[in-house]
């Protein structure tokens, strides 16, 4: 890259310090800078500890000042950067930072240097590990970058603050508009599965002077296919067995299904019921188990694959053998997938409803797959799985096992769901689907909006490295004089290094 007149380029070690002060603390506290102290997204300092001798991390031994600019060495593509602000001269850091306290050479310009992707990718070719990336104080010193005369730096970063303030501020504003699209999206929800999103089927016949059927006649109609769908697979694997029967004697062993207490459950609209999930559905399955790869195969999903609302078929791995092997695990359109454990506790037992299916598809042992009596509307169902008294209860019998948060087939089976008459699930499902789709392209444009602010963000720091962002002064002062009072000033600022404390060789 060309230089603009007056500038030059110096390594970030040339005008930094070689190290600070290092030092375990004493009995006074002090606040504490880790590498979790930062914040990644705005690159400030966040909330510190205070910490003293007695309770004190063995890394907590650099003692930075204001205006020290802190770069962690572990995981460098996270880019945990930020400049010390006045509040924290004094305090202490990790030993996971190089910590870089200029001569000659404003903060804000190197602050800004080590944020901008550019300084993120060079120094990334020097991450060593794979399980625990990091890098050296080395590598962070042996970057180069441009240094303009003293009174642009200060002009530049200046009209950096002010750029990336403005952008900072459009940056929130988006950041609410998301959060509130996000609240309107569970309130829509949660007013469909409490009866208020459509005028009910109770009012409309009333307003119409005409009949309909209950929810409860649903459910008895339901329940009745369930157990007929039960007797003709008993009665399948008898002929396949090629037993003849003599009575029904084995039809005393259906087992029935869990029966809530609606007494302990919220009063619903007229003419709702409440149901257990289990007296809905006439299959519940785990997945497969087998350990999938990446080759081509039989497309099975990932855990990661179920969302709330969504099942995202691109989100998939393989499985050896052709579809007939499992036949068991494939799923088909309108069945129910649950999420059966998840590293995250929010995101067990979320539910998403497989809409269109273009291959044969396996769902693995992670994942829960119900499918519903035919008698009922499946996208209602899939919206009421994720909010209300069912979600409320995969949370309480959600359990943490070995890092891993899970719930069982058995209590999903106990789910709470409140059931509309037929006609009011369709339309339910409808006006939902309308509004979420709104709300979803509302966020999908926010979100571009997001990443442009993300990419000015960076146009606007490699602008000013360019030396595009502000006017150059010609009766400003070169760079390399500069660069020379900084060498020189540097020798003597540079803290002598600590004895090992040994006894030097040869002196009694």
């Amino acid at each position: 890259m060309t230089l603009p007149k007056g500038w030059t380029s110096a390594k970030l070690g040339e005008f930094t310090l070689e190290r600070v002060e290092q030092a375990e603390p004493g009995s006074f506290a002090v606040p504490y800078i880790d590498i979790g102290s930062i914040d990644k997204d705005s690159k400030r300092v966040g909330p510190t500890e205070r910490v003293t001798s007695a309770n004190a991390p063995t890394r907590a031994r650099q003692w930075v000042k204001s205006g020290d600019v802190l770069v962690s060495l572990t995981r460098p593509n996270l880019n945990a950067v930020a400049i010390v602000p006045p509040e924290l001269d004094g305090a202490v850091a990790s030993t996971g930072f190089d910590v870089l306290r200029t001569v000659g050479v404003l903060p804000g310009w190197v602050f800004n240097r080590v944020r901008s992707q550019e300084f993120v990718s060079d120094v990334c070719a020097g991450v060593q590990g794979v399980v625990y990336p990091a890098i050296r104080p080395d590598d962070v010193r042996r970057q180069s970058l441009p240094i303009p005369p003293a009174s642009e730096q200060r002009r530049i970063v200046e009209a950096i603050d002010s750029y990336l303030t403005r952008l900072d501020d459009a940056a929130a504003n988006l950041e609410k508009v998301q959060a509130k699209l996000k609240a309107y999206r569970a309130s829509v929800l949660k007013a469909a599965v409490k009866g208020r999103l459509v005028p009910t089927e109770a009012s409309l016949s009333r307003a119409e002077k005409c009949s309909y059927e209950p929810a409860e006649a649903l459910l008895d109609r339901v329940l009745a296919e369930r157990r007929r769908r039960w007797e003709e697979a008993e009665l399948g694997k008898f002929k396949a067995a090629g037993k003849t029967l003599r009575d029904d004697k084995w039809k005393a062993k259906y087992q029935e299904p869990f029966v809530l207490d609606a007494s302990m459950l919220p009063e619903l609209p007229e003419g709702w019921c409440w149901a257990s999930l289990d007296q809905l559905l006439h299959l519940l399955r785990n997945g497969q188990s087998m350990a999938p790869r990446e080759q081509a195969g039989v497309r099975t999903l990932r855990i990661s694959a179920v969302r709330p609302l969504s099942v995202d078929f691109k989100d998939v791995r393989y499985l050896p053998g052709d579809p007939v092997d499992y036949e068991d695990d494939l799923v088909e359109v309108d069945d129910l997938l649950f999420t059966r454990y998840n590293g995250t506790p929010s995101l067990v037992g979320v539910c998403g409803r497989v809409r269109v299916l273009t291959e044969p598809t396996v769902h693995p042992d992670k994942l829960i797959k119900v499918r519903l009596c035919s008698d009922l509307h499946v996208p209602y169902f899939e919206l009421a799985a994720n909010v209300g008294e069912s979600r409320d209860l995969i949370e309480r019998r959600t359990r943490t096992t070995a890092g891993q948060a899970g719930i069982s087939g058995f209590d999903l089976k106990q789910m709470p769901v409140p059931v509309p008459p037929l006609s009011e699930q369709v339309r339910i499902g409808d006006e939902v689907e309308r509004l979420v789709s709104v709300a979803e392209k509302a966020s999908a444009a926010v979100t571009v909006d997001e990443c442009r602010c993300a990419r000015l963000r960076q146009s606007i720091l490699k602008w000013a490295f360019e030396g595009k962002l502000v006017d150059q002064d010609p009766t400003d002062e070169p760079a390399e004089r500069l660069l020379a009072r900084i060498r020189a000033e540097r020798a003597v600022l540079a803290p002598p290094k600590k004895g090992r404390g040994r006894t030097a060789k040869g002196v009694a």
